[in-house]
This record gives C-alpha cells, structure tokens and sequence, in this order.
C-alpha cells in the first residue's frame, strides 16, 4: 500500500467521523460511507487508507444473509474497525466491568455470572415486553429491532428466506462480553421469550463478528408468549416463574 500523507486537523476530525461512524454501525462499505457523509467516493477511500494504515481498520468480507440471494458480481468490500479501532472508544468502566466479573466468577462460578447477566436484563425485558405485548406476532422482530436502536444497538429487522434476521451493528458491552458469553447468552434467551420461538444466534460482535445476527423462523406465535413475560421476575436460577 502507498504510503498515506499526515491529515490535516479537517482531515483528522473526517476520519474520526469516519471511525465513529464504523463504532456505531458497524462495517460498511466505501459506498454507504459517502452517502453518510456528502463525501465522493476517492474522498471517503483516502480517509479508510489513512485508517487502515494507522492499524484502526480493516477490510472485511460481506456477510451472507441466510436464505437471500445475491446477484452476480463480486461481493461489496466492507470496512470494520479493528480491536485497537475499537479501543479507542472504550471506556475505563469496560476494564471495571471485566475485573468486576472476574471476581464474581471466582467467587461464586460460572452460574453466578449467568444469573447477574439475566438479572442484568431484566429491566429491559419488562420494557420490550410492554412495547412488543399488542404487536402481531409477524411484526415483532421489526419492533424488536427498533426498541433495540432505540437502546444504543443500531438494529434492523430483514427477511432472510423462511424466517428473519435481527442484526445489531453496535453492542455497547461488546468488550466485557468478549470474555463473558453468558451475556451474549442471556440477550438471546430474551429474545426468545419476547418473541415466543426459538431463535438462533448466527454471529455476534463479541466474538469477532462484524454484527450480531440472530435468525427468527417466521412460526405461529401464542399471544401468551410476550404478555407472560412482563410481570415475571428473573429468578437467580433463570426460570421464570409463572
């Protein structure tokens, strides 16, 4: 790659627009950055090699929405933030998070941490129950995804052959649940309950995915499904109790 000359302070305050707009969206291409921005193409490519070569972005491929076909031609190129993009936005209560559930692991074992990340979602799940509780059972996920955009998680709802795929381009604890899954676990088993079907989680931003996806089966739901989740208190077993 040819070297990429020193950016001036416009420059450098383009490029963090840019990095911030990757943090908060997750990976996109050249193209959608443009549009984004009222930038040209070559504008918004010399800022990506400015970022790539300062190690904070990388070039990542397009990932394949099951059941979608795509047309001919090569895959669109994307561009996601690195771990050291991604430390920049981090905060010093990520590390206090980390430490904080370390010793809750060390303390009382795995189950403790499954029950504090339940507990965690708790409060969310009551509100998402309330709002999603008079939606048509074909409509949730779309709902779902919005209450979740509305939280901070850049979500959207998509048909993805006989069902729906929730993806989340933001996950705010994405650096604590990278070594704590259980938080990546409890989030999907709410979805479960808000939902009334199984889900299946495909990808999540933890793991080093671009985006946590989660595939929803288009199935008959109960409208008993989403209303008996409101009142129900997360017990520290993680049942819910009737």
């Amino acid at each position: 790659m040819a070297a990429v000359a020193a950016a001036g302070p416009d420059d450098a305050r383009t490029r963090d627009r840019v990095a911030r707009a990757l943090h908060d969206n997750g990976p996109q291409s050249a193209g959608a950055l443009s549009a984004s921005f009222g930038l040209t193409p070559a504008a918004v490519r010399r800022h990506l090699d400015g970022l790539i070569a300062s190690g904070q972005v990388c070039e990542v491929p397009e990932r394949k929405v099951r059941g979608q076909h795509r047309g001919r031609g090569r895959p669109a190129k994307l561009f996601a933030l690195t771990d050291e993009g991604h430390s920049l936005f981090r905060h010093a209560y990520d590390d206090i998070a980390v430490e904080a559930l370390k010793y809750l692991r060390d303390a009382g074992g795995d189950a403790a941490v499954s029950a504090f990340a339940r507990q965690r979602l708790h409060g969310l799940e009551t509100r998402y129950a309330a709002a999603l509780v008079r939606i048509p059972a074909d409509r949730r996920p779309t709902a779902l995804a919005a209450a979740l955009t509305a939280d901070g998680y850049a979500a959207s709802a998509q048909q993805a052959g006989t069902g729906v795929q929730i993806c989340q381009h933001h996950c705010p604890i994405a650096h604590v649940a990278s070594d704590f899954p259980q938080l990546c676990e409890a989030e999907t088993q709410m979805f479960v309950r808000l939902l009334g079907t199984h889900v299946q989680r495909l990808a999540t931003i933890a793991h080093g995915d671009g985006i946590c996806t989660t595939h929803i089966p288009l199935v008959p739901v109960a409208s008993s499904a989403v209303s008996s989740a409101l009142p129900s208190p997360v017990q520290p077993s993680g049942e819910v109790t009737a």
